[in-house]
Formats: C-alpha cells, structure tokens, sequence
C-alpha cells in the first residue's frame, strides 16, 4: 500500500494537574517528521514502557501477584488467583516486551505469571477465555511454539465453545443466575466484548485443523453482524436472546450511558473482532464491516480532536466527561492491521492517536502512575467501577499497537 508522508499531532492540554481536564481547551499542533524518524518515535515509546514496565514487574514479582488498576484508595488493585478476564494482559505486556527486545527476562516472567492461572483454561462458567489465553499463552505460543503452550490454547478453546447455542447462533457471554446480571431479566446475553474471544477460536483450528472452533467463531461473527449494528454501524452493547427460538430478545447497555448510546470501548471492540475475522477467513463482508465501523468511529461528530474517544460517545456532559485510553488503544491496534487489508489509508489517524498517547496528558512520567504506561481509562461508569484509571489492558493493546507500527 502507497504511503505519504507522516503527520504527527502534538497535543497541548493547557492543565497543570495529573488528570486530564476536559472542558479545557485544547490546541493541536501539527508536526512533519520524516519516516525514518517516525519511526525512531515509535520506538522511543516502546522503550519508555520498557522501563516504565520494568518498575512494574519488581513490585509485581515482590507480591506475586498480576496488576490490574489502581484502586479509590490510589493503590494497585491486584488479582488475587480468582478468575479476571484482565488476568492474561500483564503477561501479554511481558511477552510484547520479550519480542521488541528479546531480553529473556521478560520471556521468564510471562511464563511465570500466565501459569498463575493456567487452570482456568478449563473454567466454562463466562465467556472471557479467549481475552485470557489469547493475550498470554497466544502470544507466548506464537513466539516460541512451545507445546504446553498449544495444550493450553488447545483446552481453553474447547471450554469456549460449550457456551455455543446453536439456536442462538452465538457464544453466551455471561450467566444470568447471580449477580448484578441476574436482575437484567437477561436469557442469553451476548456482549460485543465477544468479538475479541474469536481470535483464540480461529487459532485453535489452524492448530488442530479442526474446524469446530472456526465453525463457531463463524457463526458468532455472522449472528453478530446481523443483530448488534445500527444503521450507521454503530454497535448495541448487549443482545439478548432467547435460547430457545434464537429470537431477539432485547438491546440495552450494560457498560454504557444507555441503550441507545455508542458506548467508546464497544465500539473498539467492534472493529477490531472484524478485522480479526477477515484475517482468518478473507470473507469480504467481514472486511466491509470493519471498514464501516472505522468510519464511524472516525467521522463521528463531537469525536475529540486528539482522538481519544469519551467514554460513551453520547455522555452527557460533553466534554466534561472522562476519557477512555483504553478504547483508543484497542481501536488503533485494530485500524493498523486494517490498514494492511484495506484501500483506506488509516495512517493519518493512527499516528494523531498515537502522538496524543505519547504525549505528558496520557503517558505517565517514569515512576509514576503506580508505573502503568498510560493514564485516563475508565473500566464501568454505571457500575462505579476504575473511572479514570490506568488498565493493564490498556497498556497491552498500545504495546500491540506499536509493535504493529514498527514492523510496517
């Protein structure tokens, strides 16, 4: 694909304090680089999470245990052994760093920590397995082909696909037995969350050369495309289902302003699980779809001229509300892989994303931030849950995303 030359945006906030301020006002200033020193850009970042993340590993490996956010009380919320679908993104982050610098100090510590959690390869009680094995043991098999590693991804697959509903056509995402999901009068609730769980299904059939995983990654993506867009390819963030006709049930919200809104991470959700479904199977509806997702995301009126989305598109105090790096991160891992599939040119908007990420508003100085990469996340709103926050999901997909840019 023709490339042109390299736009950076340096975003200015005019704040003095740690936390973005966004009704402030926002200058923009356009910078040329040549390519060569883009990509000495790209991997300055890449080495400031290097050293950022090697504060992060010693408290990690004192404790033992895998940072997720920081908590109200400004300390690291760790994962204490119980089942987190963010369990498999800090050894994710290790693996990433293994590769970009191929120090086997990283490679030792993701292997340690991802077996922290090996068993719950087995676990068939939520749907969050392939955000789990995919971004630890994925990419440690991708790397070196080790066979346990296989064995693992191999198993998690197979508790994944017992949550299939053939009527439904799609992987359930959450029980509705207990918790706060019990009281949504849900049946069959499929999140646009799941999108992201495919990639291990897909991998799983190249790896036995059975093609039930592919099979049911197929049908979730083709049930998903269906039911969970909006005319202008925005997407609902829960269909519910009946279980036993395969009906719609209802669209709502679980993690959005409402209903009706464009919850920002559902979206990045979005985009990325199709492209992931092209990679795999070249369908081109799959493509077309990711493009039109792109679109909006991109085209969105009121979007935030740095390019790091509001939490909900439709919030309702724009622009005083919080932001979510970790939408911005996932969408433009997601939009550089596009970019290498598509006739649409991406590269203008990855590289404002990027710039504004880099920038003090959103990567932490060295030390700071409990030494997680980026600030200025936000997990639940409805449910009070890590609003402006670091994520260790957050930092994983940047970490993707440079990685991606580097290699281009």
């Amino acid at each position: 694909m023709r490339r042109i030359p390299i736009i950076l945006f340096i975003v200015l906030i005019i704040s003095c304090k740690n936390k973005v301020n966004n009704s402030s006002p926002i200058e923009v200033a356009s910078v040329s680089i040549s390519t060569n020193d883009s990509n000495e850009f790209y991997k300055k970042q890449l080495e400031n999470a290097l050293v950022q993340t090697n504060f992060m590993l010693k408290v990690a490996e004192k404790v033992n245990k895998i940072p997720r956010t920081v908590s109200n009380d400004g300390e690291i919320h760790w994962i204490n052994n119980e089942f987190d679908w963010t369990e498999g993104f800090f050894p994710g982050i290790l693996w990433y760093l293994y590769e970009f610098s191929n120090d086997k100090k990283y490679l030792q510590a993701a292997d340690k920590f991802q077996r922290s959690f090996e068993e719950h390869k087995k676990f068939t009680e939520n749907h969050d397995l392939g955000f789990i094995f995919n971004s630890s043991y994925g990419n440690g098999f991708r790397l070196l082909e080790k066979e346990n590693y296989k064995e693992v991804l191999i198993t998690a697959a197979n508790s994944l696909i017992t949550r299939f509903n053939s009527e439904v056509g799609c992987i359930k995402s959450w029980n509705v037995d207990k918790g706060w999901q019990s009281k949504r009068n849900w049946q069959f609730p499929v999140i646009i969350d799941n999108m992201m769980n495919l990639e291990l299904l897909f991998k799983a059939s190249e790896i036995t050369g059975d093609e039930k995983f592919k099979n049911v990654a197929i049908s979730h993506a083709n049930t998903t495309l269906k039911n969970h867009f909006r005319d202008d390819f925005s997407s609902f963030h829960v269909v519910d289902y009946d279980p036993i006709t395969g009906n719609v049930r209802s669209k709502q919200t679980a993690q959005g302003y409402s209903d009706d809104s464009s919850w920002a991470r559902g979206q990045a959700w979005a985009v990325y699980g199709f492209t992931v479904c092209y990679r795999f199977t070249k369908d081109e509806k799959y493509l077309h779809q990711a493009e039109k997702i792109a679109d909006f995301i991109m085209n969105y009126n009121g979007f935030p001229e740095d390019g790091i989305p509001y939490w909900d598109y439709n919030a309702p105090n724009i622009p005083n509300e919080p932001r979510d790096v970790s939408a911005a991160t996932v969408t433009i891992s997601a939009l550089l892989e596009l970019d290498t599939f598509s006739s649409k040119d991406y590269s203008s908007y990855t590289d404002k994303v990027f710039a504004s990420l880099a920038s003090q508003n959103y990567t932490a100085k060295l030390g700071e931030n409990n030494n997680f990469i980026l600030k200025h996340s936000v997990g639940s709103i409805p449910h009070d849950n890590e609003i402006d926050v670091p994520l260790n999901y957050a930092d994983y997909y940047y970490l993707e995303a440079l990685l991606r840019k580097i290699k281009k």
